[in-house]
């Protein structure tokens, strides 16, 4: 009888201590997706690290920018089978790959602060921008709409037209004045924006747009 006790007992023992370790591992495994948690985390730091911090010179200058960038990628995608000089198709791929992601991020500036991506402007009218006098690129319709810089539907139907070194020419000089409206909107920003986001947008504008105004000038020279 002492003896069956005894080895029930040792029977119960060793079960218990095998549950035991199997209880213990549990915790082990549930904390394994602990580690994962950061992750989603880190996926919404995007939207989070726009501020919602702005004001109305904030959003009209997202607005505008969006489709004063869209033109400029678009005038840029024309020289990769127009251009003749490869120094000029080689600028137009440095615009076009700078000013995409540069759109995303004012896309996702106005999406953080609720506002419309569109700014109620129809078509390439654009109006109430600030005005460009487009200097002597000798155009008509150079009042189609008011924002600073933008080429007219001609201007754009004779930039697809040309081929060669008139295409050098008149992209070089209408991206020139499309720069500078780029960089009159942007100091615009600077001078009544609040939103830091916005704001550090515009000076990169400015800085990268004036060197590329510089270089054009070049090789027009």
């Amino acid at each position: 009888m002492k003896i069956t006790n005894v080895a029930t007992v040792a029977t119960t023992l060793t079960a218990a201590l095998v549950l035991s370790a199997c209880g213990g591992a549990e915790p082990a495994g549930s904390a394994a997706p602990a580690n994962p948690a950061p992750a989603p985390t880190s996926a919404a730091a995007p939207s989070a690290a726009v501020s919602a911090e702005h004001n109305e010179a904030d959003i009209a200058f997202a607005q505008g920018m969006i489709p004063h960038h869209q033109q400029a990628v678009e005038m840029s995608t024309l020289a990769a089978d127009r251009a003749g000089s490869d120094d000029v198709r080689s600028l137009a791929t440095e615009i076009e790959q700078a000013q995409g992601p540069e759109i995303a991020q004012m896309q996702a500036f106005l999406t953080t602060w609720g506002a419309p991506t569109s700014g109620g402007m129809p078509g390439m009218d654009h109006g109430g921008m600030p005005g460009m006098d487009h200097g002597d690129m000798g155009q008509e319709g150079m009042d189609h709409g008011e924002m600073a810089g933008m080429m007219t539907p001609d201007q754009m139907r004779q930039l697809e037209q040309a081929t060669g070194a008139d295409f050098d020419r008149m992209f070089l000089e209408m991206m020139i004045a499309h720069h500078e409206g780029a960089v009159q909107m942007a100091q615009t920003e600077l001078a009544d924006g609040i939103n830091p986001e916005a704001t550090a947008l515009a000076q990169q504008i400015i800085d990268a747009q004036q060197a590329e105004i510089g270089q054009m000038r070049q090789l027009l020279g």
